[in-house]
């Protein structure tokens, strides 16, 4: 099975409910990239009218995690994926379209071929930045994944 934008959106609404009903959607992947976007409304504001912290760093942490998916199907692999960390910067309100980008699929590919090759654990820390429909950042989000190869 290819991982493709559809298949990760329907994953949402099966398994992750509250980022599909907050209105997070996958718009673009391959080897490299995610793009994922979610719009401002009323059922993922906060009480100051823009987008509740929880829902963009939902929308972040997909654009990181759908690459490591990517990348662990790619690798025919049994390979388990969990986050340990993360850090998020807030810069301004985020209103309208809210657009996450992570552009760090090489790096993953990188580490799990360590982890395949050592047969040890590996981290990495990834990063994905919310901007608005006018290219201004509102935040920026750092996961460290955690991969680690299944006996």
């Amino acid at each position: 099975m290819i991982i493709t934008p559809k298949k990760l959106n329907a994953f949402l609404m099966f398994k992750l409910p509250a980022a599909y009903f907050t209105g997070i959607r996958t718009k673009h992947i391959d080897k490299e990239t995610c793009i994922v976007t979610v719009k401002h409304r009323w059922i993922n504001q906060n009480p100051f009218h823009s987008m509740f912290w929880a829902v963009q760093g939902m929308a972040a942490e997909l654009t990181t995690g759908a690459l490591v998916m990517h990348q662990i199907k790619a690798s025919g692999k049994n390979i388990s994926m969990l986050v340990a960390k993360n850090n998020a910067a807030f810069v301004k309100k985020a209103t309208g379209r809210i657009t996450f980008v992570c552009k760090e699929g090489l790096e993953v590919e990188k580490t799990i071929q360590k982890a395949i090759e050592t047969g040890e654990g590996q981290t990495l820390w990834m990063h994905a930045k919310g901007t608005n429909e006018e290219g201004v950042d509102v935040s920026s989000f750092e996961f460290q994944w955690t991969l680690k190869l299944k006996s």
